[in-house]
């Protein structure tokens, strides 16, 4: 049984992929679009104050990432990829949420929704992102 906390993070992550393929609409509608899936009222909230903040703040984030993601070009990271480590990077940043938890949690949304070499790759980049902001 998963956490109640990794079950609204992974809503979280299907929101931001929703958002970032129908042209980035408000996080309203795209939550309207979310089905139900089992999710109590206060992980779909949960779920949605994530993902509109990572949205608010995503240029940061943005930049942020590409400068870590070495050797990669930000817009060659795949859709999935790119909103795990936005959301990852975001929770990186709350000081109230140990970086272990936030790169672990990062990790598992990687291996679940992501390809073989993403949990390595998110991994890498959280890792150095940690680090840069002194959490590591």
């Amino acid at each position: 049984m998963l956490r109640a906390e990794t079950r609204a993070r992974a809503r979280a992550l299907q929101m931001l992929y929703a958002w970032d393929l129908t042209g980035r609409p408000t996080m309203v509608t795209v939550a309207r679009g979310m089905p139900a899936d089992g999710l109590g009222r206060r992980q779909r909230t949960q779920a949605s104050r994530l993902a509109k903040a990572v949205v608010e703040d995503v240029g940061a984030l943005d930049r942020d990432i590409a400068d870590a993601a070495v050797n990669w070009r930000f817009e060659r990271i795949g859709v999935v990829e790119r909103n795990i480590l936005r959301l990852g990077l975001f929770e990186l940043m709350n000081p109230e949420l140990p970086a272990l938890v936030a790169i672990t949690e990062a990790v598992k949304l990687a291996h679940w929704f992501a390809g073989a070499k993403a949990p390595g790759f998110v991994n890498g980049v959280l890792d150095t992102l940690a680090r840069r902001l002194g959490r590591l």
